[in-house]
């Protein structure tokens, strides 16, 4: 066979490299003898002199040339495709390389296995939205390096896909498909059914076959195939298995492929989900009547083909008595401790032994399929599951079959959700209390301040009118306290170390805590930076630290005294994984806790500390505002909050930040603001200054606001500081005024308002008059309302404000409109 390698100095670059060597000596011994004899003939040294010198520097020139000459051209190849197939074919999961250009390069056994056409990620088989965020994983990836999607649904089961950028020149992605552990029933049945388990079944002589709830198969064990298909290769996914069964005169059940040869069969059916009668998948195991060659014929080879399922099976006799459980069964009915029950009634409470009872008896002398029951575990009484009862005539001494799966971590789920679900419903609720009653507020504090204007201090009513602007201002803040508790706040973030955020706040917790609560702090190692206000995270410590202290001083066995820890700590994705929090995603976290040592939370009341208004302490020492507020704040800046009490040992609140991945992230203890560079509008001060008439200006201003007590106050407000205000109701008669006239120099609106809104108004107005200003006045917060208004150069004025702060508002936009004059 012809060699593909050259005859070249590859074969023995030693022989070769000895032959250059060679040559060169040669020449140079013949360039001296060269020299010597134009001297002997010429009788001129100086001339032999500058020929050997003149010969040495072209001898130079040519080696160096040589050795700068270019290297003969290798044709690009790409990948080697059966390398990378050994490579990754030991994988168990399916895996997956494609290139730059989206090509499948190589794909193992499992993904062929598990994926009949082999597709080419992103394009699996997945619904329309799991497509669409495994391809924003395989984006991440290209990008970051690595990219995840998970709970992708397929009809065979559930996957979490790992994208991950490799080779050389970073030119290929690798797609891990990862099963969904603990979650997908039927794909680990499928898989235990097509595995070496399935070929365990089918040597007790047990055909095994995976259904979904319309019939058609799924997956069956190879000694079905091969009865009832006559091949391995046949296909099978999809067929109606009823197809495959035929039932002679005496309700005999046989394969349709073996006919009257075959024997009749017996059938055992094992639901995968509750309620499998409403179509869900099933798992069919069918035996031969007749003894014979591979049969399982006693109850030890049963017991090891239940223990081989996943799921909770347990075997009991006629009269109900337990013959056998598996592990899963146990799990389910909360036997980890090694209890032996001898009836399935024992392990439901008192009110549902009837029932099981009567369930066990009727299905015993039946030939019905299944049936399922609601119950009450005993370990769990306030939880229902269901328990399956099926007819299982002919497994050794059993009569039953019960199912019984673990639903255990879905509640878990589902409450998580619920109380997700609540929690934004009611911070919805929350904002809009909030807006209506910073309109409400607006005007109050506006009256306050023009009555101010006519009175002096001394008067006898300025005292009284000063106390109600300080009323309103302190419910000022409680409206702030249920915009964060919403999200609906402004926020300032920056690129800030959390301990930096501790020692800012420390001294003022140490003064809080008082002197019967000591604080001890801690700081971890390598924490990453997070975006994030720092004003709001130290009202979070405190507002903790405050709940903290009332828990130890309400102690009676500590006469008070107690401990809070506040410690700050890095949390890496393995660490997330292995917290079980399914609504915090796998990332980097910087995270901080705060421990006591106080009287603790009861668990019934921990699920709504959180919510708005909720309060364990007595009348008039607590708004509920406190925590709803922390809640609100975390989630608004990205994060999430976790509580953990004991009940007279104390409470633990751990709150995790996302690490920030920016370009100032390798700065540790940055702190540039990452806030626009637009002065944030002034904000109520509880304590504000009388207004005053120093600031006089002049312009015409369009005032758009539909409730009318701001409207006259802003009118009256302005009015005063010399500008001539034009009032509307909505954004349609702010856009007739305008088109009768255009000598405005600004328009102040608020920004929801029935029928046209402000921002739909400004879009309007922006088309014939270009470049007037627009300041928005909302009780909403900024930042939410710069993502939904789409419009250039718009100022924000939040509610409530005073008159002194919407007139020092309108100055400076006019002032900055007329070049600063």
């Amino acid at each position: 066979m012809a060699s593909i390698v050259p005859e070249s100095r590859d074969r023995n670059p030693a022989i070769y490299h000895f032959a250059d060597r060679a040559v060169i000596i040669a020449v140079i011994a013949l360039g001296i003898a060269s020299a010597i004899l134009l001297m002997v003939l010429l009788e001129s040294p100086l001339f032999a002199a500058g020929f050997a010198t003149f010969f040495a520097c072209g001898l130079g020139i040519a080696f160096i040339a040589s050795r700068r000459r270019a290297l003969p051209a290798t044709a690009k190849t790409g990948p080697d495709r059966a390398l990378l197939r050994v490579a990754i074919d030991g994988a168990s999961e399916p895996v997956a390389v494609t290139d730059r250009d989206g090509t499948l390069v190589v794909a193992n056994s499992a993904f062929e296995k598990d994926f009949r056409q082999i597709p080419t990620p992103p394009a699996m088989p997945f619904s329309d939205e799991g497509i669409d965020r495994l391809t924003n994983a395989g984006r991440t990836a290209w990008r970051d390096g690595r990219g995840n999607a998970a709970a992708l649904k397929t009809p065979q089961g559930h996957y979490d896909a790992l994208v991950e950028r490799g080779g050389e020149q970073g030119d290929f992605l690798i797609w891990r498909f990862l099963p969904t552990q603990g979650v997908d029933m039927v794909g680990e049945a499928r898989r235990l059914l097509e595995g070496q388990s399935g070929s365990a079944l089918g040597m007790a002589g047990v055909m095994g076959v995976l259904v979904d709830g319309k019939g058609r198969m799924i997956a069956a064990n190879p000694v079905f195939r091969h009865r009832a298909l006559g091949s391995q290769q046949e296909k099978l996914r999809g067929q109606q298995l009823t197809e495959l069964l035929d039932a002679d005169e005496d309700d005999a059940l046989r394969l349709t492929r073996e006919g009257e040869s075959g024997g009749p069969l017996r059938i055992i059916q094992v639901p995968l989900t509750a309620g499998a009668e409403t179509g869900g998948p099933i798992v069919f195991f069918f035996l031969d009547e007749i003894a014979g060659a591979g049969r399982a014929t006693n109850s030890s080879d049963i017991h090891a083909l239940l223990g081989l399922l996943p799921l909770g099976l347990a075997l009991a006799e006629r009269d109900g008595r337990f013959l056998y459980m598996n592990d899963a069964f146990r799990r389910a009915a909360g036997l980890d401790d090694g209890a032996q029950p001898v009836y399935p009634g024992d392990l439901v409470v008192d009110e549902d032994k009837t029932a099981v009872a009567n369930a066990v008896r009727r299905f015993s002398n039946s030939a019905s399929i299944s049936a399922d029951i609601a119950l009450r575990l005993r370990h769990q009484p306030d939880e229902t599951v269901a328990m399956t009862v099926a007819g299982a005539p002919g497994l050794g001494e059993a009569a039953v079959l019960l199912s019984l799966k673990d639903n255990s971590e879905d509640e878990k789920l589902k409450r998580q959700v619920a109380q997700a679900t609540k929690m934004q419903a009611v911070g919805q609720l929350a904002g809009g209390v909030a807006h209506d009653f910073n309109n409400i507020l607006t005007a109050i504090i506006g009256h306050c301040d023009l009555m101010l204007l006519r009175h002096t201090p001394g008067d006898s009513d300025y005292d009284d009118i000063q106390q109600v602007k300080s009323n309103s201002n302190r419910a000022a803040g409680l409206t702030r306290q249920l915009l964060a508790f919403s999200r609906q706040q402004t926020l300032r973030p920056q690129i800030l170390q959390l301990p930096d955020v501790v020692s800012e706040v420390s001294n003022l917790m140490k003064r809080l805590l008082g002197e019967t609560v000591s604080l001890e702090i801690r700081h971890g190692r390598n924490l990453g930076a997070v975006r994030a206000d720092p004003g709001q995270l130290e009202q979070v410590i405190v507002n903790l630290a405050v709940n903290a202290r009332d828990a130890i001083q309400s102690r009676t066995d500590s006469d008070g005294r107690g401990t809070l820890t506040l410690e700050t700590f890095s949390v890496s994705p393995a660490e997330v994984d292995a917290l079980g929090h399914d609504i915090m995603p796998s990332s980097d976290y910087t995270a901080f806790r705060l421990t006591d040592t106080g009287i603790g939370i009861p668990p019934d009341t921990l699920g709504k500390i959180f919510e708005p208004f909720y309060t364990t302490k007595e009348v008039g020492k607590g708004t509920g505002l406190g925590l709803s507020t922390v809640y609100g704040i975390v989630k608004q800046s990205g994060g999430y909050i976790f509580a953990d009490s004991e009940v007279g040992q104390g409470t633990a609140f751990t709150i995790y930040l996302p690490v920030h991945r920016g370009e100032t992230d390798s700065q540790p203890g940055a702190t540039a603001s990452t806030a626009p560079a637009e002065a944030p509008p002034p904000t109520a001060e509880p304590e504000a200054a009388p207004p005053t008439q120093e600031s006089w200006g002049s312009g015409t201003i369009l005032v758009v606001e539909d409730e009318d007590m701001v409207r006259a106050v802003a009118e009256r407000a302005l009015s005063r500081q010399g500008y001539t205000v034009v009032t509307a109701e909505d954004g349609e008669i702010a856009l007739e005024i305008i088109a009768e006239r255009r000598d405005f120099d600004m328009i102040l609106s608020d920004v929801v308002m029935p029928g046209m809104d402000g921002p739909a108004m400004a879009k309007e107005v922006r088309k014939d008059l270009p470049d007037i200003p627009i300041l928005f006045m909302s009780g909403y917060a900024e930042e939410q309302l710069r993502k939904s208004i789409d419009i250039e150069q718009v100022h924000f004025l939040p509610k409530p404000f005073s008159v002194q702060q919407l007139g020092d508002a309108v100055a400076g936009i006019l002032q900055d409109r007329n070049g600063g004059s």
